[in-house]
């Protein structure tokens, strides 16, 4: 029978389960990665199970996130990390040595690998034909101990890619088509595989760009195949012995399939606040620009940086712009500084950054009040930057280069006399792994160092018989992980649930906390009312630890993300959706809600809650895995890890 590359490195890495048709499954693992906002509280998880080393065949720390280091908590978070490390068996990416994902494609991503990641944007693996998926810490640390990882049998979507990108189109336009075809929500537990005649004519950092920003659409990853365009980047990295072919048999059979004619692309926009605002470049031509920043995991690669350089030869930023650029690693910032292109983009205005996530993640760079932003990035939700009234659009590092000298938003394929910059793949990369701190053969002397801002991982309880309490808050559609729990100055609280908690839903209601604490004091449960899409972005687990801390019991959503549910029940908080989605207006912040016999009614699909405050009863759907419900039941998946010990 035919398959598709998704079934193959999926049917080649299965554990348990019947692979098709939804089922629960579970597959092996090859690689993982963390980066420091995530992978303090996982190696603490990974501490907790008691295991001396990983038992997968990779693991990297990456430190990317936390780097700019006010206050001791970043600098201590990263001595753990680089200790633990070394006591695990665990490769260390010192800071400044790049993003996880841009640094994991260039030196340690293989075709047909699986590789399992606490950011959710490990899906640009994908670009080089693996099987890359984003999950929260707890997940990522059950792998390193070589237990399997269990998702939902996906549905596989072909994107099927005709023709060849125009000058000015780029791979940034691709995947913002199929954002504007597929959109934010509804495509959980599928894969996006591309195939057609179309995907030769792309290097494996176009696809990797493609893949990554396929997260933004909610799919479990995306995947694109080996040929000889991934053996020749992996050529160039000095790794050719770690390429395989991989494709799709003929004859596949996919669960749908969306067609894009490359050549008939033009450039496209996401405008605030949601990736999935697509609009084309022409459309807003002449919009006053305020900020442009070009990087992060998404176009931040040699071929990326060259291009903005060579757009920037020559000219000066506009004087009421502020251009930043951070190229996505170590080594292509060496690139860049031998090869000129680093003194044409000083020369030009722009301010260089530090190769690290940064202002993706609101931690510098955020802009002035309404500031209109141009970035590279694959996120623009709302305060996301720093700065609530920020305006922020997400474009290509062609449209955000031309915008910079401008000071307007400038449609590349319009007349604005500047010449396309021709970039080829380079044939040898500039290697240097001196910025990896390779692990000891044995761990077991290292001694592993806390700061005092580092705690152990907080503890669940059993479900109890009943849940009984309020309605604590209560949100609309798309709140985000970033909704629930802030990143920007907030985010080196990370090691320290006590003192993060105090910050959960703090862009939406910052008394949420008080009111949590207030109703355990009475011996009182706490539930969370949302809308759809409830949970989507980052993989962020702390929005589901820090809520767990303060007595959320339950989440009772018209939909929730496929990361986000996980990470729920690997904390014990029960995730419910209403059946019926009008029920949603039916209940308000403040009202009393009790589940009798909540172990009992989660062990079918269906859960009978009563609203006393409106004299109701709903029936909430209960969608989970007989291992999620083991968890539910036991409080957590430590709880049931700490039971096998």
């Amino acid at each position: 029978m035919s398959k598709t590359l998704t079934e193959k490195i999926l049917a080649s890495h299965l554990e348990e389960g019947t692979l098709g048709n939804g089922n629960p499954i579970g597959i092996h693992i090859d690689q993982t990665l963390t980066q420091d906002a995530t992978g303090t509280m996982a190696y603490l998880q990974f501490e907790a199970m008691g295991l001396d080393r990983v038992q997968n065949e990779l693991a990297v720390s990456y430190v990317d996130h936390n780097t700019i280091q006010v206050g001791f908590e970043n600098a201590d978070d990263h001595h753990y990390l680089q200790t633990v490390a070394a006591a695990k068996g665990v490769v260390f990416s010192r800071p400044g040595n790049g993003i996880c994902h841009q640094v994991h494609l260039e030196r340690f991503g293989k075709p047909g690998k699986t590789l399992l990641g606490s950011d959710s944007h490990t899906p640009t693996g994908g670009g080089i034909g693996m099987i890359a998926i984003g999950a929260g810490g707890l997940d990522v640390a059950v792998a390193m101990a070589g237990q399997p990882f269990h998702l939902i049998s996906p549905k596989v979507i072909e994107i099927r890619l005709h023709g060849k990108l125009r000058p000015w189109v780029s791979a940034k336009d691709v995947i913002l088509t199929v954002l504007e075809r597929f959109g934010v929500k509804g495509n959980v537990n599928c894969i996006f595989e591309y195939t057609g005649e179309g995907v030769q004519t792309l290097d494996v950092p176009e696809r990797s760009t493609i893949c990554n920003m396929g997260a933004e659409c909610g799919v479990t990853t995306s995947i694109f195949p080996s040929d000889e365009k991934t053996r020749a980047f992996l050529k160039a990295q000095g790794r050719e012995e770690d390429w395989i072919e991989l494709r799709a048999d003929e004859g596949a059979v996919y669960d749908d399939l969306f067609e894009i004619d490359l050549s008939a692309m033009e450039p496209k926009v996401a405008c605030p606040h949601s990736p999935g605002n697509v609009v084309t470049v022409a459309s807003l031509s002449g919009k006053r620009v305020e900020q442009v920043l070009i990087g992060s995991c998404t176009n931040s690669s040699y071929a990326d940086m060259k291009k903005v350089a060579d757009i920037l030869d020559g000219h000066t930023i506009a004087e009421h712009v502020s251009l930043g650029i951070a190229p996505g690693s170590r080594e292509v910032l060496l690139m860049l500084s031998q090869d000129g292109s680093l003194a044409k983009m000083i020369a030009s205005g722009a301010r260089i950054l530090e190769s690290a996530c940064g202002f993706c993640i609101g931690n510098h760079q955020s802009p002035g009040t309404d500031g209109v932003s141009l970035r590279t990035s694959n996120r623009n939700f709302e305060g996301r930057s720093g700065t609530k009234s920020g305006q922020v659009y997400l474009v290509s590092p062609e449209t955000a280069a031309l915008s910079a000298l401008s000071g307007q938003f400038t449609d590349p394929l319009s007349s604005h006399g500047i010449a396309f910059p021709k970039v080829v793949q380079p044939e040898q990369f500039l290697i240097d792994d001196s910025m990896f701190i390779f692990p000891p053969e044995n761990g077991s002397d290292v001694e592993i160092f806390r700061g005092p801002n580092i705690g152990d991982p907080p503890k669940n309880t059993p479900l109890k018989e009943d849940l009984d309490g309020f309605v604590t808050i209560k949100v609309g559609d798309k709140i985000t992980t970033d909704h629930i729990m802030p990143a920007g100055a907030r985010l080196k609280y990370r090691s320290n649930i006590p003192v993060y908690s105090k910050f959960v839903f703090e862009p939406v209601d910052e008394h949420f906390s008080e009111r949590c604490v207030e109703n355990q004091d009475r011996g009182k449960d706490n539930f969370i009312v949302a809308g759809a899409s409830y949970g989507q972005g980052s993989s962020r687990e702390h929005a589901a630890i820090c809520p767990m801390y303060l007595g959320v019991k339950a989440v009772i959503a018209v939909s929730i993300e496929r990361i986000h549910q996980n990470n729920l029940c690997n904390f014990g908080i029960v995730p419910l959706t209403f059946e019926k989605e009008e029920d949603y207006t039916r209940f308000d912040q403040n009202d009393e809600l009790v589940i009798e016999n909540i172990a009992e009614q989660i062990k079918g699909d269906r859960v009978v809650l009563k609203n006393k405050t409106k004299s109701r009863e709903i029936t909430l759907r209960c969608d989970i895995t007989e291992g999620q419900r083991a968890m539910l039941i036991s409080g957590g998946l430590l709880n049931i890890l700490k039971e096998k010990a």
